[in-house]
């Protein structure tokens, strides 16, 4: 059952937003921080408003452009150029560009509502552990929104207080931001609890906060001090909580969201009392995400960002049935999403042949669109994004002990993966691997098994594989700098208005 606790009235939207301004009049009729923060009710609405961040465009929808579209996975070929140059062909030329923008501000406000939250709740008299877990909670997120920053930004303000009129915080270190996001993620693992009930779903956990932790700390280089959490979440108490679901594509379906597979999702949901097919963000409507709408292929989509082919030709290993991988199918719409070809495809209700002819080779992400319900797709999807399945925890743990030298005790957790898949074990299929020879694998096991969901930009960055040799699979990576593209620039609006921020190299 889909949770519904993001759901926030419009007082209390109003009252946490990113940015404050100085106004001459002061509205009686508005909530103030000064009247507010009193009660555990006021406290809960706080840490609702963090996450009901997600749902701004420049996270649930324009994010996922950043980290899939630039990747070797993705392409874009909009009409919009600003869309191919800044996501796609690392031609930037706009350094205020409004959808690169629009992920920075967001993430800002998912900050600064966080940082409310732990600096007003400590105050209100209530339950201490319900306490704790709300600022729990709220760490867990700002440590979230800051690890989408660094990765994408790099060296950004650190701002851990509640944002007022005139701050011009210093650009931080990449190395003062992993830090942070590491304490973050620590504290709240610390109060987070194991689960929830059926009330509070989708809520961050002990789990979802040593998994983040993981990957941070994987994204540095620091495999050692990841294999702690990752073994809390596939070795300790996780194990009991977290394993994979039998069909892979239950991953992906509004029928089947918070299932055991889910470490952390975001929420996302239809209001019917307001609904309308338009591109307007109004206080109590946009609770769905707009990217199924630019990922769908045309006509039921603006196809905005679609995938590259050459993933679906990866997919080479039978099952040990014989058939194809499923996984093929879960995670695009071409040609050949059916095995036996156009024919019988389904794209939204007709086959390829009859939206595209049999000749086309473009290809679609299917993960979070709404082909398995519906014949459009609108800007209202209720399809939550799974930011964190268990497979995904599975493959950081067997690359994080090949890293440190225990190739040996990482093929079982990639052979789980693969089994689900109906795939031979590795132990059986490579016996043997070196070091070196596993992390190839490890590489091919993970575009396989994740391809889509947002963590391919990361992957090719901690590997180091980020530059011009990708260039033959995306040709966008002809133009790729190295020094310059892994990072993207500090949007010059807020550097003219705060001296004290530091442009990317070779900006």
């Amino acid at each position: 059952m889909k949770n519904r606790f993001i759901s926030l009235t419009i007082a209390a939207a109003l009252a946490f937003t990113g940015c404050q301004r100085s106004l001459d009049i002061v509205n009686p009729n508005q909530v103030t921080a000064e009247s507010f923060w009193k009660t555990p009710t006021d406290a809960l609405a706080g840490v609702n408003a963090i996450y009901s961040t997600t749902h701004r465009g420049g996270i649930s929808r324009w994010m996922p452009f950043y980290y899939i579209i630039r990747s070797d996975e993705g392409r874009s070929q909009s009409p919009d150029v600003g869309i191919v140059n800044n996501m796609d062909q690392f031609l930037i030329t706009d350094y205020n560009y409004g959808n690169a923008y629009s992920i920075w501000n967001d993430n800002y406000i998912g900050i600064n509502r966080a940082n409310q939250v732990i600096d007003n709740v400590p105050n209100i008299q209530m339950d201490a552990t319900l306490k704790g877990r709300y600022i729990g909670e709220a760490k867990f997120l700002r440590a979230m929104y800051y690890f989408h920053l660094v990765t994408l930004w790099g060296n950004v303000p650190l701002i851990l207080q509640t944002s007022v009129v005139g701050d011009k915080p210093n650009s931080a270190t990449t190395a003062q931001v992993w830090a942070q996001i590491e304490k973050d993620l620590t504290d709240a693992a610390a109060v987070l609890p194991t689960t929830y009930g059926n009330a509070d779903l989708g809520r961050a956990t002990k789990g979802a906060a040593y998994a983040l932790l993981a990957r941070a700390q994987m994204q540095q280089q620091k495999y050692t001090e990841a294999l702690t959490p990752l073994q809390w979440l596939v070795e300790g108490d996780g194990k009991s909580v977290y394993s994979l679901m039998p069909n892979y594509r239950d991953n992906f379906l509004i029928t089947t969201e918070n299932n055991k597979e889910s470490v952390f999702e975001w929420q996302f949901q239809i209001n019917p009392a307001e609904y309308t097919d338009d591109d307007t963000e109004t206080p109590n409507q946009n609770y769905g995400t707009s990217l199924a709408k630019f990922f769908g292929p045309p006509p039921v989509g603006w196809s905005d960002g679609e995938a590259q082919r050459w993933p679906t030709r990866e997919f080479t290993e039978r099952t040990t049935t014989g058939a194809r991988d499923p996984r093929l199918e879960a995670s695009f719409l071409f040609d050949s999403t059916d095995v036996r070809g156009p024919d019988f495809t389904q794209i939204y209700g007709q086959t390829f042949t009859q939206r595209y002819g049999r000749d086309n080779k473009r290809v679609w992400f299917r993960k979070f669109q709404n082909d398995h319900w519906k014949t459009e797709e609108d800007y209202r999807s209720p399809n939550n994004w799974r930011y964190i399945r268990y497979a995904d925890v599975l493959l950081m743990y067997a690359e994080a002990l090949n890293a440190t030298g225990k190739t040996t005790q990482a093929y079982t957790y990639v052979d789980q993966v693969r089994q689900r898949a109906g795939l031979p074990t590795l132990t059986v299929a490579k016996p043997g691997l070196t070091q070196a020879q596993f992390l190839a694998q490890l590489k091919h096991e993970r575009l396989l098994e994740l391809s889509g969901e947002g963590w391919r930009w990361n992957d090719l960055a901690r590997w180091g594989d980020l530059g011009p040799q990708l260039a033959p699979r995306d040709p966008a990576f002809s133009t790729f700098v190295k020094g310059k593209s892994e990072l993207l620039p500090i949007p010059q609006l807020d550097r003219d208005l705060n001296p004290n921020l530091v442009q990317n190299p070779n900006y």
